[in-house]
């Protein structure tokens, strides 16, 4: 069995995760990512979760994917296997949302981990690449495909082209992260925009998930269908209901997530 290389813990309803791994850098190896997955999960299925913050360690959020596995692979083992894909595509499966609290290296495997969340907050230190280039291979978690969806086109190429990182600020600048926090403050800014989610109904917490995603696997009609599609089944939630009445009677809302 092996070691575990996940702490999971509960502040409210929102799940703290750390990615703690031996090795303070955190290669994302099948191990750490299977034990990853197997706690996402979990959370997905716990009622009282409704959102979940990822986390690394004080050196790194992680630094890359598993280069020692990865320099014994050809491609009839990377292919018959599904490398990456085989557990990294579960990630996208998550319909509560993720918060990525990103301290120190996001690099290669751990850019990319951190895009697949739905929320980056990084810490001034934080530092994010896809270095893939500079290993003689291409980025084969979403690097070529998120990033352009986040900061364009050319902060792309230039990115993943020359395999030069981005410091924080410069991630926030190109709309790779939602806010910069100073180090000490990571962690707790996370668990607030937690629980900021965390407090209004985790069925319009789930749909709008879906909604926002859909935005960039749709046209502009096909994702405002399926929005206003969401809209209409919203008035049959008790929680509809609820909040208009809170809101008409000037009290703060009673959920039931139903």
């Amino acid at each position: 069995m092996s070691a575990a290389m996940i702490r999971s813990e509960r502040c409210g309803q929102v799940a703290l995760v750390r990615l703690a791994s031996d090795n303070p850098l955190n290669p994302l190896t099948d191990a750490l990512m299977d034990q990853l997955i197997d706690v996402l999960l979990r959370n997905e299925t716990d009622p009282q979760v409704h959102a979940t913050v990822l986390t690394g360690s004080d050196k790194a959020f992680a630094a890359g994917a598993d280069i020692v596995a990865m320099s014994k692979l050809d491609y009839a083992s990377a292919f018959s296997d599904d490398y990456i894909g085989r557990s990294w595509d579960r990630i996208r499966t998550a319909r509560k949302p993720l918060i990525a609290a990103v301290g120190g290296y996001a690099l290669g495997g751990g850019c990319e981990l951190a895009m697949m969340c739905d929320i980056v907050i990084a810490a001034d230190d934080a530092v994010f690449g896809q270095p893939e280039i500079k290993l003689g291979i291409v980025p084969g978690a979403g690097g070529t495909q998120r990033l352009p969806r986040a900061v364009g086109k050319s902060t792309a190429m230039l990115a993943c082209l020359t395999g030069e990182p981005l410091s924080a600020s410069e991630a926030l600048a190109y709309g790779l992260v939602s806010k910069v926090v100073a180090r000490k403050r990571l962690i707790e800014e996370a668990i607030r925009v937690g629980e900021q989610i965390a407090r209004h109904s985790l069925p319009v917490i789930v749909a709008i998930k879906e909604a926002v995603n859909r935005a960039f696997e749709s046209s502009l009609s096909e994702g405002l269908l399926f929005e206003r599609r969401l809209f209409h089944a919203g008035f049959s939630f008790a929680d509809q209901k609820e909040g208009m009445a809170a809101f008409l009677e000037r009290r703060q809302a009673a959920f039931q997530n139903r």
